[in-house]
């Protein structure tokens, strides 16, 4: 990589009513304080259209920061998945043989005409059944295909989101031609992007300026994001003390640091990646002459 004053910095603006950057799980959702490396290279990487599996060139050299503009309010979201009565599908015919042989069994309804329906499908009920059957397996006894984990009561989990918050985002790279293609993914992506989740939406322009590096000198020459009614915080930063938290990348070990587990080597279909990376906090003072916005909230 090139010296830091040859390298440019593409800023992303992440907006919306909700975001979530946390581990994986179904009991349990947890979100970071802010969004990290892995994920928003992952939204990249899907405004790009990089095939899961394939290798991320030169999205996993650049060097990340953020800045926590609005850090957001932490939400609990009390969620249950399944449960209920769902209509009987071929498919649960399929991996419940004993369901199956029971909806056989069972006189087909009449038709007005007295004539029988044609099949079980989309007339019988399932009670308190959780999804799809998972890991259909043959019947060690019969063959048949069966379900080896059948859930049938509803699951309550738990689920963390950060809301109304806005950050900040800096991804620097010497090459702005490579930065200026992420730029045009962003506002123009193959795959829908969200922020963290699938239930988290952006609003607004995610792409704002590709502006000289390093990416503390961006994140200290541009005001504070606006809000979602388009108030500039920004603007008074200097004479009202704020000092917004910046999280900015190393591009080599830092002793007395401790590393993340979070810089994305590849994306799979069956999970990501990863490997180290080193990054420090710093309180960023923001230029009174603070470069201002004209962006889409």
């Amino acid at each position: 990589m090139s010296e830091a004053n040859d390298s440019h910095v593409l800023l992303i603006r992440l907006a919306g009513p909700l975001q979530s950057w946390g581990t994986s799980g179904l009991a349990h959702r947890d979100t970071h304080s802010r969004p990290t490396k892995s994920g928003v290279i992952g939204l990249c990487a899907a405004a790009l259209g990089v095939p899961r599996g394939e290798p991320l060139g030169r999205l996993a050299e650049v060097l990340f920061g953020v800045r926590a503009d609005r850090p957001g309010t932490p939400l609990r979201d009390y969620h249950t998945v399944g449960g209920g009565r769902y209509p009987l599908r071929p498919r649960d015919l399929i991996t419940d043989h004993q369901r199956a042989a029971k909806a056989i069994m069972d006189p087909p309804p009449l038709s007005p005409s007295g004539t029988p329906e044609p099949g079980p499908f989309g007339l019988g009920e399932l009670e308190a059944w959780y999804g799809s059957p998972k890991y259909v397996t043959a019947d060690p006894t019969s063959g048949t295909l069966v379900s080896g984990e059948v859930r049938r009561h509803s699951l309550i989990t738990e689920r963390w989101y950060l809301a109304d918050a806005a950050f900040l985002v800096g991804l620097e790279h010497p090459d702005t031609a490579f930065l200026e293609r992420i730029a045009h993914a962003l506002e123009h992506p193959r795959h829908l992007l969200w922020l963290g989740r699938k239930a988290c939406p952006p609003t607004g322009d995610l792409a704002v300026g590709i502006v000289p590096g390093p990416l503390q000198r961006a994140f200290e020459t541009h005001a504070l994001l606006p809000d979602g009614l388009g108030h500039d915080t920004g603007r008074p930063a200097s004479g009202t003390g704020v000092r917004p938290w910046a999280w900015i990348e190393s591009p080599q070990p830092l002793p007395g640091v401790g590393p993340l587990h979070d810089q994305p080597v590849l994306f799979g279909a069956d999970g990501g990646t990863y490997s180290l990376r080193w990054e420090t906090r710093h309180r960023i003072t923001i230029a009174a002459d603070a470069q201002g916005w004209d962006i889409i909230l």
